[in-house]
Parts: C-alpha cells; sequence; structure tokens
C-alpha cells in the first residue's frame, strides 16, 4: 500500500463530499459553518473501511488517524505532508479552509461553555440532574443540590404542572453566588407518550409488618400513624406509616393516651391489638408485633370510641406474563382486570401504533422487562407472543413505556401538548430537550416554535432514544445548526431498549465521535450512579459507567433520596478521570501511584 497516494484519494472524497453537500452547509449559521463542513467530512470518510491505511501509517511512525474527529480535513493534510516528507517529496500547499484538531477543540470548548455554562476549575464536565417533584415545595434542596455541584436542573415536563416547574426554576435561578452562577434550566419535554393503559385498581388496603429476624422474632414493632382529618403529613412520626382516619374520629384521637390500647379485625379477618405510644388532635402513634392489613371503612374500637379508616390509596395492579405468553394490546384505554392467566389485555396509548406495526415487529415494554414479537395486527388490537420475561416471568404493569424498534411510527416529536408548553419554556428555560426526535422535519419543527415565540435565547438538545434517531444524527445536527446552541443527550435508557443491550456500547461510541466531528456538546445520560442515588450504594460497574461520562461534555443524574451524595460522588469521578482521558485520547499526566 502507498499511504501517500490512499491519503490523496482520502482528501479528494472528503472536498467532494462538502461540495455535495454544499447547500445543507450554507443554510447553518456562521458560527456553526465550520462545525458542519467537518460533520461532513467525518461522515464521509467512516465510509471508507481505513484499518489497512492505519496500519501502514503506524508501521512508519505516524498518525493512525484515530484522533482526528475534531479537525478531519486539517489531519488528514498534517499526516499526508509527514508521509511526503518520508517520501522525499514537497508538501502539498496547505488548504487555508482546513479546519485543524486544535481548532476544532476550540471551538466545541466554546460551544459547551455556551449551551452548558463554565466548567469547573477542578473538572471539565458538567453534571445535570433531574429535579424531584418535592423541589417545587423545597427550594433548600435545589439550594444543597446545586451547593453539591449541580451544574444544570433538568425539569421533567412529562410530570408535575407549570406552576411546579415555575416553582422549581425560582428555587435554580435563586442558587446562584459571586463565586458561581446559578445552574442553567433545562426543560425536557415530554414527547410521545407510548405506555401501556390503565389497569382496575386494586383493594384499599395497607400491609404493615414488623421487622424480624430470620428465625421470626420481632425486632422491631410496626408503627402506624393513625392521622386525624386535615392534619398535615410532616405531623406523622419518622418511620410511620400513614394510615388516615374519617373525619368523625377527631374527637376520639385527642382523648387517647399512651399506653391505651385499640382492637380491631383486620382486613383478612385477624383480631389484633395495638399499643398507642403517642397521641393528640393531629393523631395517634400505634404499635404491634403482628402484621395488620388496614383497609378503607374498617373499624377501630378504643378506649375513647370508635374510629374508622378512611379513604386509603388502591393497590397498584399488575399481571405475571412468561415466554410465550399471549399479550393483547388494544386501541381501548378503559381500564381492564388483572388478569391471572393469558391472554392478557391492555391499553396503549398511541393509536397510530395499530396502523404502523407490522407482523413479525419486536416489541418491548417496561425497558426490556418485556420483550415480545407481533403475532397479529389490526385498527383495534396487536397480538404479542412473549419472547423473554426473565426466569420467573414480568410484571405487567399500568402506565410502563412500550418501544417499537421495528416500527416506522408516523407520528411527529412534537406532541400537541409539547406545543401549548413552548411559551412556558420560552420564558422560563435556558435549554430546551427534544424527546423521540427521529427526524430533521422534527428538529426543523421546534426551530420553528421557538422561533414563533422570539426564543433565540433558548438552545436546543437533541435526545437519541431510538434506532431511528441515531442513524438519521448528522442529517438532524445540520438542522439544528441553524438554531444558535446546539447539544445531544445520549438518552441510553430507551436507546438500549430500541437497540438491544448488545448493540449499546457501540452505539454511545459513535455518538460521541459523531457529536465531536460536529463540535456539538454531548451529554451522557440514563443510570448513571442510579443506585447511588436511590440507595445510597453505588454498583462497582456504575463507577466504571460514570468513569466514562467524562468523556462526554456533561453526565446527567435522575432523583433519589441520596442525589446530593452521587452528585458529590460524580463531581469526584469526573474530576479523577478527566486528568486520564480526553474524548478518544489518553492524556499522560504525572503519576504519583508508582515509584522505584
Amino acid at each position: 500500500m502507498d499511504p501517500g497516494s490512499e491519503l490523496t484519494a482520502l482528501r479528494d472524497r472528503l472536498v467532494s463530499a462538502e461540495a455535495a453537500h454544499a447547500d445543507l452547509i450554507d443554510r447553518v449559521r456562521p458560527n456553526h459553518r465550520d462545525s458542519a463542513r467537518n460533520l461532513v467530512h467525518y461522515v464521509a470518510l467512516r465510509g471508507e473501511d481505513l484499518r489497512p491505511l492505519q496500519d501502514a501509517l503506524s508501521d512508519v511512525g505516524l498518525s493512525s488517524l484515530g484522533r482526528m474527529e475534531a479537525g478531519v480535513l486539517g489531519h488528514v493534510d498534517a499526516v499526508l505532508a509527514a508521509v511526503r516528507a518520508l517520501d522525499g517529496e514537497d508538501a502539498p500547499s496547505p488548504d487555508d479552509d482546513a479546519l485543524t484538531p486544535a481548532r476544532g477543540r476550540e471551538i466545541l470548548a466554546r460551544d459547551a461553555d455556551r449551551l452548558l455554562g463554565p466548567a469547573r476549575p477542578d473538572r471539565a464536565a458538567r453534571i445535570m440532574v433531574t429535579l424531584p417533584s418535592e423541589a417545587a415545595q423545597d427550594p433548600d434542596l435545589v439550594a444543597r443540590m446545586a451547593e453539591a455541584g449541580m451544574d444544570l436542573a433538568r425539569v421533567n415536563c412529562a410530570h408535575d404542572d407549570e406552576a411546579a416547574w415555575a416553582a422549581m426554576i425560582e428555587a435554580v435561578r435563586a442558587c446562584g453566588t459571586p463565586e458561581r452562577p446559578a445552574p442553567l434550566v433545562a426543560m425536557d419535554l415530554a414527547g410521545p407518550k407510548v405506555r401501556t393503559g390503565p389497569i382496575e385498581p386494586g383493594p384499599r388496603v395497607v400491609k404493615v409488618k414488623p421487622a424480624r429476624t430470620p428465625a421470626g422474632l420481632v425486632t422491631e414493632p410496626s408503627r402506624v400513624w393513625l392521622a386525624a382529618a386535615g392534619a398535615e403529613a410532616a405531623d406523622a412520626p419518622a418511620g410511620a406509616v400513614v394510615v388516615p382516619v374519617t373525619e368523625a374520629g377527631a374527637e376520639v384521637l385527642a382523648g387517647l393516651a399512651a399506653g391505651d390500647e385499640v382492637e380491631l379485625t383486620d382486613a383478612r379477618g385477624s383480631h389484633r391489638v395495638l399499643t398507642v405510644e403517642q397521641a393528640g388532635h393531629a393523631g395517634a402513634l400505634v404499635r404491634a408485633d403482628k402484621t395488620v392489613y388496614w383497609g378503607t371503612g374498617l373499624a377501630v374500637d378504643t378506649p375513647r370510641g370508635a374510629l374508622t379508616v378512611g379513604e386509603l390509596a388502591p393497590l397498584e395492579q399488575s399481571m405475571r406474563v412468561r415466554r410465550g405468553d399471549q399479550v393483547v394490546l388494544t386501541r381501548s384505554l378503559d381500564p381492564v382486570p388483572a388478569a391471572s392467566a393469558p391472554p392478557y389485555r391492555i391499553g396503549l396509548t398511541l393509536a397510530q401504533a395499530f396502523e404502523d406495526v407490522a407482523v413479525g415487529d419486536r416489541v418491548s415494554i417496561d425497558d426490556g422487562k418485556i420483550d415480545a414479537v407481533v403475532r397479529a395486527a389490526d385498527a383495534d388490537e396487536i397480538t404479542l407472543e412473549v419472547t423473554e420475561a426473565g426466569p420467573n416471568g414480568a410484571k405487567l404493569k399500568a402506565e410502563k413505556g412500550v418501544n417499537f424498534p421495528d416500527t416506522a411510527l408516523s407520528i411527529p416529536a412534537l406532541t400537541d401538548e409539547d406545543l401549548a408548553h413552548i411559551p412556558f419554556v420560552a420564558r422560563h428555560a435556558d435549554m430546551v430537550n427534544l424527546s423521540f426526535v427521529r427526524s430533521a422535519e422534527d428538529v426543523a419543527q421546534l426551530i420553528d416554535a421557538l422561533a414563533a415565540e422570539d426564543a433565540t435565547d433558548v438552545d436546543i438538545t437533541l435526545k437519541i432514544e431510538t434506532v431511528a434517531a441515531f442513524e438519521q444524527l448528522p442529517r438532524m445536527l445540520l438542522e439544528a445548526m441553524r438554531w444558535r446552541d446546539v447539544g445531544v443527550m445520549i438518552a441510553r435508557g430507551d436507546l438500549a431498549v430500541e437497540a438491544g443491550f448488545e448493540r449499546m456500547a457501540e452505539l454511545q461510541e459513535e455518538i460521541l465521535w459523531l457529536c465531536e466531528a460536529a463540535h456539538v456538546p454531548a451529554i451522557w445520560a440514563t443510570q448513571i450512579l442510579e443506585s447511588l442515588a436511590k440507595t445510597g450504594l453505588p454498583s462497582r460497574a456504575e463507577i466504571t459507567d460514570a468513569a466514562m461520562a467524562q468523556r462526554a461534555e456533561a453526565a446527567m443524574l435522575n432523583k433519589g433520596p441520596y442525589i446530593e451524595e452521587a452528585i458529590t460522588a460524580l463531581g469526584d469521578i469526573l474530576g479523577r478521570m478527566g486528568g486520564h482521558a480526553r474524548k478518544k485520547r489518553d492524556m499522560l499526566r504525572r503519576l504519583e501511584s508508582w515509584s522505584l
């Protein structure tokens, strides 16, 4: 192989690709022009198998082209000049317009600062955190998250309402200090909701049981707070299960005293005696050494008179499905009974699926807990055969996500509900995240909606959640470059379900490479330090995953009771690993790990 000839031919292909897509490049904003050209060059370059050329270049001690994403043409020109010099030939005249990798990295850093805010001194990657619903009533929680290291606050428009979002955003804006600006606000449009329909609610019963040793000895009695009507939830003692009583029981509760005994026949017919630990106008704390099934309308006898249990929330119902079972998705969204044997029936919120799905298409339910294939379909029903549900089956529940990885769904990324929220987003957000984007047309629709609100200072992030979005990413990026600033979120949860977990590692790498070529900041999302955020303890696997996140410009954490600890841990991991690697480049910082 003649490396010089191969590089010359490769360079010609890059220049030809730029000419062929000049109309797309000319449409982008001037500040994105170099990035658009480099993106086109990179896509053209990766359309060839360059491994033989890489080996030939490496054999003579030259760059193997493995780290040229940020400046493709300039890197190729530099390597070509080195090859010519080794051959004793004159180097070709450099192209004044050829973007160098160094300049490309400068552009990416600039655009990351504009989209995500300034990086911290101890880490380059920012941290985005999803705000929980309680953030609307607890500004101190938001302040603690900011103090722990939150750089961007994500408001999920699939939950809560505009009043709650406004309260959350107000709390975020109040977190600015002279040393550090307040976190930026990203609002996540819900997109088309593809979910299972409702299941008829179960009985209004709460099971409360004591803690026991493996031998069955009680180590901690169960505690229930019998709450007076109208009492605040904050009045309940920590750790107690709240059971409301009807309004007529207020005087009875107020008259109880510590040591009193109350009796009842619980929802499964068992007689129970409980002891009062404390009581007052707000309620009474009672304990028991046996399991008690509390039910709505249950009568409770006390020394001061009778109490009646108030309205309890119904138990969530589900259906356990196994491999080979039949599940029928219906257009009707009427609540269905929880069947105990197949065929299982449940509604599907997306009417268009009944038009677009075909026999043989794969379907995934509840983040891949249930996999199935379409066996029949008509205008009202889609019949599935379950192909995977774990060794013990899986629960089919209401309001769970449904993915159609093989089906080209004819739906826009922006729903009517999303469009109705755009005016609020335009007034309050720094960035809008476009969910379930699949095409350049989806991106154009969002741009038009923001332009109609004169929201030119609201940036756009494309959430890559489907295989279709992954395959269309270059065109979508070129379309988005018509706007001021643009980012990409690698939404690995839905993407893994659609593409298959085996392919997920490959896809997330390719998205990172493409984003670097386009100088578009990438956000590494979904299940980062999830165990730590939810339980307070991380897994070894998610620590490694978090370390990978420093190759993106931001990492996103979801909510959990230990979110502050997760933010702190992620910041530490990103800071440590940022000294060792940047994008695809290993960095040789001074190590103090060893000595001789």
